[in-house]
């Protein structure tokens, strides 16, 4: 079907008298809306489009709708599949495969069609007004424009793929307490634009095998808007190409992975932590320089999957940066297992002695691996990535007594918990507000800043659509939410922070702020 031709239809629509004379069917509606949906997304897309006169064709079309449905739930359904076929023509704009000139020609197309049809008419408010006898009988306002997926008028939905079981399920549920956190306090000072913000969780079990489905039951059930602090470093290879797909944020993924930061940069995907590459980097600086640890005598303890690999590939890097050529000492476990005693023997049985361990591990399977190399390598240094997950590291740890938690360091991708920064006396504040007792956490302190980065966004963007937030995002060059140290985004930069920070435990099991440098 032509512009020119949906123009026809539509013309004749905003002429009829009243629904019934025209007697305009959801299937008829729902066609019209496949061919126009794609035009106006494009035109909505283009910056050198003036965006009234979007805006007409979408009131215009939302005439159509109302006449074309018998019942509310008619109605609604005919609005999403619109705004489907606006996203379309969005994706299509911001994937080339249409430009803006092509854009403008078919959107004048569909004006100059529009305005012969109603010439016919006194203007276009007559024409889109019911007759003076009609309008004892029919609702006169129009339909508000189409909102996007999961935005309604009330609420704008996001959706976290996390572990709520398996061995990751302290990090994951500590993630959504800091999001709703950051979340709930926006709420409370109005959300975003009179519209509350809500997290909807769906469980994959730290197994990437349940991933899609996860994402599908958040993205096709829920109707989410986009997705925030997913976790996983094999979950998230699985997850970011749906996402990119459908053209759907997915912000801050709590992961410091490769797969989360292409290079140039997925136009969907934002990261707010440092990569775990910038991590081993710190680590092995510290241990080299600050320790004066040979490297013979560093050693990589990591998890055999995605997430181990990246960060064994990270100590590489950093060894090559030294100027050390050789390969590196690695000892691996199952993923999602608890199964260190190989990787113990290995180490009990290397010459010359270790003295350093980077550990690219879960919480558990560290403490596992302390426990059991602790009185077999006496004085041995401990140094996890900020993933392990600091609070249940800790916690296991303090178990099985304070002689484990000597030589144990941690890098962060934020700021001490113990600290008086405005950040965290604002975080502090929240959670005792929101989550009466829950404990300060490296982990929800990262939640709530990335969750508070998007707010900043979100209230900036207008109107709120995919496209338009990923711009404001890619605009933000100088973030504030109180941290001390810069963040921005750019076109070609797409991960917020890059500063480490580092905490080691002392006898009681608590973090304590050391420098790496």
């Amino acid at each position: 079907m032509t512009v020119r031709w949906c123009a026809l239809l539509l013309g004749t629509c905003f002429l009829a008298p009243s629904a019934s004379a025209l007697a305009i069917s959801p299937d008829t509606v729902r066609d019209l809306a496949s061919r126009v949906g794609p035009v106006v997304g494009q035109a909505a897309t283009c910056r050198e489009i003036a965006q009234g006169r979007v805006q007409t064709i979408i009131d215009q079309f939302s005439e159509v709708i109302r006449q074309g449905s018998s019942n509310t739930g008619e109605r609604d359904g005919l609005i999403r599949s619109f705004n489907s076929y606006i996203a379309e023509g969005r994706g299509r704009v911001a994937s080339s495969q249409v430009n803006c000139q092509t854009a403008e020609r078919q959107l004048a197309e569909l004006e100059r069609s529009l305005g012969q049809q109603q010439s016919a008419a006194p203007s276009l408010s007559f024409a889109l007004a019911p007759s003076t006898a009609a309008a004892s009988t029919q609702p006169t306002a129009n339909l508000p424009p189409p909102l996007p997926r999961g935005v309604s008028e009330t609420e704008i939905r996001f959706g976290t793929v996390i572990p709520f079981s398996g061995v990751r399920k302290e990090s994951a549920r500590q993630m959504k307490v800091g999001i709703e956190t950051a979340f709930s306090r926006a709420n409370d000072a109005g959300g975003i634009n009179g519209r509350k913000l809500r997290l909807i969780a769906a469980d994959d079990a730290y197994d990437p095998t349940k991933t899609i489905g996860a994402m599908t039951q958040l993205y096709d059930k829920e109707q989410v808007f986009g997705f925030i602090g997913n976790m996983g470093t094999a979950n998230n290879a699985l997850a970011i190409p749906y996402a990119l797909e459908r053209r759907a944020l997915f912000f801050a993924p709590y992961s410091g992975s490769a797969v989360v930061r292409r290079d140039p940069p997925d136009r969907y995907v934002f990261n707010y932590r440092a990569s775990y590459a910038e991590e081993t980097a710190a680590i092995v600086n510290y241990l080299m320089k600050v320790k004066r640890i040979p490297a013979k005598q560093i050693a990589v303890f990591a998890q055999n999957d995605a997430y181990g690999d990246d960060g064994a590939n990270g100590v590489a890097k950093a060894f090559r940066a030294h100027g050390i050529t050789d390969p590196i000492i690695r000892y691996g476990f199952p993923r999602g297992s608890l199964d260190v005693d190989e990787a113990v023997n290995q180490l009990k049985a290397q010459k010359p002695a270790i003295k350093a361990v980077i550990m690219i591990a879960t919480d558990r399977a560290a403490a596992k691996f302390i426990e059991k190399t602790h009185d077999a390598a006496p004085g041995l240094i401990y140094a996890n990535i900020s993933a392990v997950g600091s609070t249940s590291l800790a916690a296991e740890l303090k178990l099985l007594g304070p002689k484990y938690t000597k030589n144990v360091i941690v890098t962060q991708g934020v700021p001490s918990v113990a600290g008086y920064s405005s950040l965290v006396l604002d975080y502090k504040t929240a959670l005792s507000k929101y989550f009466p007792g829950e404990e300060p956490d490296y982990t929800s302190l990262e939640g709530f800043i990335s969750a508070s980065i998007l707010i900043q966004a979100l209230k900036q963007t207008t109107p709120l659509e995919t496209e338009r937030l990923v711009d404001t995002l890619e605009s933000m060059q100088s973030i504030d939410v109180g941290l001390g140290s810069k963040l921005s985004f750019g076109r070609a930069e797409h991960q917020a922070s890059h500063k480490i920070w580092g905490t080691t435990l002392d006898e009681t099991g608590t973090y304590q702020a050391i420098e790496l440098e």
